[in-house]
C-alpha cells in the first residue's frame, strides 16, 4: 500500500532526477538549435529549447571540406583499433594479475599502481615513440595510451570473483590458463567487456593532444585536428571578411556545429551498450 509518506518521497525523487536530465540535456540541445538557427536569433540571443529560422549553413561549411571524410575513417579506423588493441592488453594483464600463484604479482601490481600517479612525461614519451620508428604512424597514436591503469584494476577486480570452482572443472578437463580465460571467463564478461571498451573508444574517440604532437602527415590526421584547423580556418576567414558582430555570431554557431558533428557518431553507439553498462558500473562494488 502506498503511503503519503511514500508518494511524496517518490515524487522528490523523481523532480531531482527530472532536474538532473534536464541540466545533462540542455547544453546539448542548446548547441543543436543555435548550429541550426539563423544568425539573426543567434544575435538577439533569442534560442532556447528549439532552432530558429531552421538553416543547415554551419554543417555545409563543415562538410563542405573534403578532409572531413578522410577524418572520420581515419578517427574510426583508430577507434576500433585501439579499443581492441587496449582490450587485448587489459583483458590478459587482468587476468594474470588476478592469479595469486603468480610470482611477483604483488610487485607487478605495485609497479602498475604507481602509473596513475608518476608518468615519464610528454618529451621522454616523444622520444620514446620516435626511436621505436612509429612517429607518424597509426601505432603512435593507439599505443602510448593503450592501457588505462584504472580500467586494469577494474577488470582485475572482476576477475578475482570469478568462482575458482569452475577454473578448476577447467582444467580437470584439459584446459590451460589461456583455454579458461577463452572458454570460460570471457564469455560471462560482456559487461565488463562493454564497459571498459566503451571508456577505451570513447577516450580514443576524442583523442587530440596524441595525434597533434606524433601526426605530420594531413592524410593521416583524426577528426578531432581536422575540426580544430576547420574551425581556425572558419573563425580567420569570417574574422578578415565580416563585421564584428556577424563574426562572433557565426563563430559561435560554427563552434556548436562541429561539436554536435564530432559527439554525435559515439552518442549514437550509447543506446547499444546501455544494458552491459549499467552492469559494468557495478564492477568490483560487491564481493562475492
Amino acid at each position: 500500500m502506498v503511503t503519503k509518506k511514500n508518494f511524496i518521497s517518490s515524487a522528490l525523487i523523481y523532480i531531482f532526477l527530472m532536474f538532473i536530465v534536464i541540466i545533462t540535456l540542455y547544453p546539448i540541445i542548446y548547441m543543436v538549435s543555435v548550429s541550426l538557427s539563423q544568425d539573426i536569433y543567434v544575435l538577439k540571443n533569442q534560442i532556447s529549447f528549439f532552432p530558429k529560422g531552421f538553416n543547415t549553413k554551419m554543417y555545409q561549411m563543415v562538410f563542405s571540406d573534403k578532409r572531413i571524410f578522410t577524418a572520420y575513417a581515419n578517427t574510426i579506423i583508430y577507434v576500433l583499433s585501439g579499443t581492441v588493441l587496449s582490450l587485448v592488453i587489459t583483458v590478459s594483464g587482468a587476468f594474470a594479475l588476478s592469479k595469486k600463484r603468480i610470482i611477483f604479482s604483488k610487485f607487478f601490481s605495485i609497479m602498475i599502481i604507481i602509473t596513475m600517479f608518476f608518468g615519464g612525461g610528454m618529451i621522454p614519451t616523444f622520444l620514446t615513440v620516435k626511436n621505436l620508428g612509429i612517429l607518424d604512424s597509426i601505432w603512435a597514436v593507439i599505443l602510448p595510451g593503450a592501457v588505462s591503469t584504472w580500467n586494469l584494476i577494474l577488470m582485475r577486480s572482476f576477475f578475482d570473483e570469478f568462482p575458482s570452482e569452475i577454473e578448476e572443472s577447467g582444467r580437470l578437463d584439459g584446459l590451460n590458463d589461456i583455454g579458461i580465460l577463452w572458454y570460460l571467463v570471457l564469455p560471462v564478461s560482456q559487461a565488463v567487456l562493454a564497459t571498459i571498451g566503451l571508456f577505451y573508444a570513447v577516450a580514443q574517440w576524442n583523442s587530440f593532444f596524441s595525434p597533434f604532437i606524433y601526426l605530420k602527415t594531413p592524410s593521416k590526421f583524426p577528426l578531432q585536428l581536422i575540426l580544430r584547423e576547420l574551425l581556425s580556418a572558419g573563425s580567420s576567414n569570417i574574422d578578415a571578411n565580416s563585421i564584428s558582430g556577424d563574426s562572433i555570431v557565426v563563430e559561435e554557431s560554427l563552434k556548436y556545429a562541429t561539436v554536435v558533428v564530432s559527439i554525435v557518431p559515439i552518442i549514437a553507439v550509447y543506446p547499444f551498450l546501455q544494458k552491459y553498462f549499467v552492469k559494468g558500473v557495478m564492477i568490483g562494488a560487491v564481493k562475492g
